[in-house]
């Protein structure tokens, strides 16, 4: 049986299956985007909820694996050459398990010019949708909706419906972001669409319906069962 007792992390969530990845998240636009990468990959792994309420993502055991105290973590028992990995970042993490797997992104030798192709809609996601549909949030639900000046949420507002735009161009005529490809650009993308228009309720400050590509997209992806499964994982207590 692998043993992962090296890792600080185990001591607060132990591995009950230590041969499979360990998923330490929370089913937030960045931690589902690797649950739902597990349930299209098929990958045996066991979900562990970190809990932000109790700031999980605070403790020294977390932080032994992420020292920047953001979800999602994973160690893979089974990484490069049979030893243990440990990785954390959402967009590294779905990259490392494409190529583990893989599926949902053509390697170097496959296809180099459709890979760069996946991984800029990828860095698109992590330096654009990500931050940006997260400041609307934060301006439109949380804390930042009671501040009296408005420019900050306006600002942020009119910058996720020009990258919705992008986005709805982009996919114009196309089943997925590449395509008939699914992959994991839209892995990374769409969870944090459902999470504007959804948990953020922010779709009429942005102009969603505008969107018709955009959530064209957003329903098959939604009607995935792997994706029904993974918005759900880890499951709240």
């Amino acid at each position: 049986m692998t043993d992962l007792s090296a890792f600080p992390i185990t001591k607060k969530w132990p591995a009950a299956h230590p041969d499979r990845l360990q998923l330490y998240s929370l089913p937030t636009p960045n931690g589902v985007k690797v649950s739902i990468m597990l349930e299209e990959t098929g990958l045996a792994y066991e979900p562990h909820l970190v809990s932000f309420d109790g700031n999980d993502q605070l403790s020294p055991e977390f932080l032994s694996l992420n020292p920047n105290n953001k979800i999602p973590a994973i160690i893979d028992p089974d990484g490069p050459g049979g030893a243990p990995l440990p990785l954390f970042e959402s967009g590294a993490i779905l990259v490392y398990l494409a190529d583990k797997t893989g599926r949902l992104l053509p390697s170097l030798e496959q296809d180099p010019a459709r890979r760069y192709a996946a991984l800029q809609w990828l860095m698109f996601q992590m330096g654009g949708i990500g931050p940006m549909f997260g400041q609307v949030g934060f301006f439109h639900k949380f804390a930042g909706k009671d501040f009296q000046d408005k420019r900050p949420r306006d600002r942020y507002a009119a910058e996720a419906r020009r990258l919705l735009a992008v986005l709805d161009a982009q996919l114009k005529g196309k089943a997925w972001l590449l395509g008939d490809e699914y992959g994991i650009a839209d892995i990374a993308t769409f969870p944090w669409v459902n999470n504007l228009i959804g948990f953020y309720g922010a779709g009429e400050l942005v102009g969603y319906a505008g969107f018709r590509e955009v959530d064209r997209v957003l329903q098959a992806f939604l009607a995935r069962p792997a994706v029904q499964r993974g918005l759900r994982i880890p499951a709240r207590g």
